[in-house]
């Protein structure tokens, strides 16, 4: 899987990893803008691209195909994949999982939610996501959840927010949970958000 690494500022070890994964159509280049903004110097951040091309332009990345509406095709090799990859970021960074923090935007929240729901995480940052289908395993214990939506996102409903905060809260966790006034996008109160999300989820 290809990615971009920003490691601290210091270049000491990492107090903490925080992976971030684009939404449909975007790649880490996209992600990366929004490193200095987060303002977590000693923290490292792992931006893996998507697996598959984007479909309307040769520099954007998907997880999955969406242009058949609830088919998800290629979710079950995204997911293996992006499993795997986190797995081995412990033996390439050595931070292990339980200091690592999952985040997405979009179909990365999707992603987020789906696979870091099945890990030993330090937590999971949603921004704009929505849940899979069945995304959630009852026999997991879920890391803490910060879930984050713009009312007026006309690309990802506010409702799938909402559906992804009861579900957790039905296995037994209580999602941090923020909405704004806002469209389908990530604004400086998220980040300010995400960063303090962390630095409670690292220790």
């Amino acid at each position: 899987m290809q990615y971009i690494t920003v490691p601290p500022a210091n270049s000491q070890t990492p107090t903490g990893l925080v992976v971030t994964l684009h939404g449909w159509g975007a790649n880490a280049e996209d992600v990366s803008s929004l490193v200095p903004h987060i303002n977590l110097p000693h923290y490292q951040f792992v931006l893996p691209n998507a697996p598959f091309p984007f479909p309307h332009s040769h520099l954007g990345r998907a997880w999955y195909d969406l242009s058949v509406e609830n088919m998800y095709q290629g979710l079950a090799e995204s997911r293996q994949i992006l499993t795997d990859f986190l797995l081995s970021l412990e033996a390439s960074t050595g931070v292990p999982l339980s200091q690592t923090v999952l985040s997405g935007f979009s179909q990365g929240g999707a992603m987020t939610l789906d696979v870091g729901s099945k890990l030993p995480l330090a937590g999971l940052v949603v921004m704009s996501g929505y849940l899979h289908p069945d995304a959630i395993a009852t026999n997991h214990n879920l890391p803490p959840i910060l879930i984050m939506h713009g009312r007026r996102d006309e690309v990802v409903p506010l409702q799938a927010a909402v559906k992804a905060r009861e579900t957790v809260a039905s296995v037994g966790v209580v999602a941090e949970y923020h909405e704004f006034d806002t469209g389908h996008e990530i604004n400086l109160q998220m980040l300010d958000l995400a960063r303090n999300f962390i630095l409670k989820t690292i220790v």
